[in-house]
């Protein structure tokens, strides 16, 4: 009897920019496991992208829970970390609360997927975690959120050492416009932006997913915190 494919497992690919990588990785014939908190969601979003494509419920604000969420994923032949969650939350202003779930989520959650999921990685594993631009661009409301994307830094590094030969990187996309987390934003916004940036454009999605699959694919490619924003930080 045939073993099932190694599949590649996308938390938080049911929305956003881990449901468009989670589409391109299917549309190349890939076996995508997508995760989001609500079962019927990520069984819904599963059967919409079709192909070998299965959706599971695992809730990183409860990371107890991560291990039996994951228990029927049996080979991964990548694992990305693309969930997040928004939250405007300022020193002045601090809600304990959110801060909690957020950094419980992003930091202690992630770390819990590839605890659980790394006896199963097969040979030419890697990890690929989504962090931000807020790390090195903070705004009024960003603090919390800030903290965790420059956490994904020490996530990244830590985890290439810990891992090897298992490979490691990070993520850290800017604004992109077209992303629903910028959708209802004042256009005024976007276009100040556009004009800070470089080569005269925001990230667009399809940006992203290609910077994403290069990181998963190149075998020489590790440790890398890679920004995909225009150049505007150098702008």
């Amino acid at each position: 009897m045939n073993s099932p494919p190694a599949e590649i497992v996308v938390i938080g690919g049911t929305s956003g920019l881990g449901r468009e990588l989670a589409q391109y990785l299917v549309r190349r014939g890939e076996a995508v496991v997508v995760t989001g908190r609500d079962s019927s969601r990520a069984k819904a979003v599963a059967a919409e992208l079709g192909g070998q494509t299965r959706g599971l419920a695992v809730d990183l604000a409860h990371p107890q829970e991560i291990a039996g969420a994951l228990a029927d994923v049996a080979a991964v032949k990548h694992l990305v970390l693309a969930a997040i969650e928004r939250d405007a939350n300022s020193v002045r202003d601090y809600d304990v609360e959110r801060a909690v779930r957020l950094v419980t989520l992003k930091l202690v959650g992630y770390t819990e997927v590839v605890h659980v999921l790394v006896p199963r990685f097969a040979p030419e594993a890697s990890v690929l975690v989504f962090g931000g631009l807020a790390k090195d661009v903070p705004y009024p409301g960003s603090t919390t959120v800030t903290t965790v994307n420059a956490g994904v830094t020490g996530i990244v590094r830590t985890l290439a050492v810990e891992l090897a030969p298992v490979r490691v990187n990070g993520l850290h996309p800017g604004i992109v416009g077209e992303s629903p987390a910028w959708e209802g934003r004042a256009p005024d916004v976007l276009e100040a932006t556009r004009k800070r940036t470089p080569t005269g454009r925001l990230a667009t999605m399809a940006d992203v997913v290609h910077a994403a699959t290069f990181l998963l694919d190149n075998r020489s490619v590790n440790g890398v915190d890679l920004i995909v924003d225009g150049g505007r930080l150098f702008g």
